[in-house]
């Protein structure tokens, strides 16, 4: 088995480690993050770092890098307070990545990549009409990491939409039927099988399938 020390790893070549620390993880989520200005300019951008933060109250986080340079989607947060989570589907993979492009300022990722604007029960910031999964969230905190000086951002989840037949009947949603995608490392893209469903475990009970019969 191949073997890094943490001295190993920090000798590495710069792209060789940006690639290797970011994919030895596991996948990760795929979503773009749509924001407004106040002036109506929109923007969005895939991240890797959404993840779930609680269920009651719903909220979400993601992790911003260091804001030394612009980050118009952390501009727009602050801003406005408003930003959409979008799932990327798995026919939208190549849009999703240009975003990832250094465009000006005045320019809308919407427009060069070929993803749609969708304006939903009055919300402020645009959702992505290609995406099946998409969530509107308020700005609620967020908290500097010292140790790289990257931002966690802390969300409200305002809004849910998914399509239907994804869900079952105890809420959870089947994302495989959706179509939404992981990604491996900064720039593979990956679509999940679900392989199976477990019901709670419990110390000294069997496990059982949700979906394997008895």
């Amino acid at each position: 088995m191949k073997h890094y020390t943490n001295s190993d790893i920090k000798n590495l070549d710069k792209l060789f480690r940006l690639n290797l620390i970011n994919s030895c993880t596991g996948y990760k989520s795929a979503n773009l993050l749509a924001t407004k200005s106040k002036s109506d300019q929109t923007n969005v951008a895939v991240f890797n770092s959404v993840h779930h933060i609680g269920s009651n109250p719903a909220m979400l986080g993601f992790i911003l890098r260091p804001t030394t340079v612009p980050r118009n989607t952390f501009k727009n947060i602050k801003e406005t307070g408003f930003f959409t989570v979008n799932h990327i589907h798995e026919t939208m993979i190549e849009q999703a990545h240009q975003t990832a492009a250094k465009y000006e300022n005045d320019i809308s990722e919407f427009n060069q990549t070929g993803l749609e604007e969708e304006y939903l029960d009055d919300f402020f910031a645009p959702y992505v009409k290609q995406s099946s999964v998409k969530m509107g969230c308020r700005y609620l905190n967020e908290y500097h990491i010292l140790e790289n000086d990257t931002i966690l951002v802390v969300a409200a989840i305002e809004h849910l939409y998914f399509e239907e037949g994804i869900q079952a009947p105890d809420g959870w949603l089947r994302l495989d039927d959706a179509g939404t995608i992981a990604i491996n490392g900064l720039d593979g893209y990956a679509l999940p099988v679900l392989l199976d469903r477990f019901h709670y475990a419990r110390p000294g009970k069997e496990i059982k399938s949700f979906f394997k019969k008895e």
